[in-house]
């Protein structure tokens, strides 16, 4: 098995975040229907971010660019655990345990990705 980066789909960081973004839209799928352009739709496109930016600054072919869109792609997860958090304290959802560990999951992939690249971009 090669572990050769052909494109943004090889990057585990990217297999981490489209793993938490369809978890996302199982988890508020049956978030009650006046929640369909609030926090609903909120979770969404942060979770969908997070991929995207992976794939886009994958695509960009500049290193500086990449890195950027990281950190772009970061910000968004980072703003899921409160969303996450809120739906359960109103009563949207419950608790998603996987969501969670996703969500850890992708931010240490995604750090690790980021540190690595901010070194080749650096030599010491």
């Amino acid at each position: 098995m090669s572990s050769q980066i052909r494109t943004y789909e090889d990057l585990i960081a990217w297999q981490c975040a489209m793993a938490l973004a369809k978890t996302v839209y199982r988890i508020t799928e049956s978030m009650p229907a006046a929640e369909t352009f609030g926090l609903r739709l909120q979770m969404r496109r942060a979770a969908v971010s997070v991929p995207s930016n992976i794939a886009e600054g994958y695509a960009r072919g500049s290193l500086k660019d990449y890195i950027k869109f990281l950190r772009i792609a970061r910000g968004s997860l980072a703003e899921l655990p409160t969303q996450h958090r809120l739906g359960i304290e109103i009563g949207s959802h419950g608790l998603d345990p996987t969501a969670r560990e996703l969500i850890a999951e992708t931010d240490r992939v995604l750090q690790g990705l980021i540190t690595s690249l901010c070194r080749k971009q650096s030599p010491q």
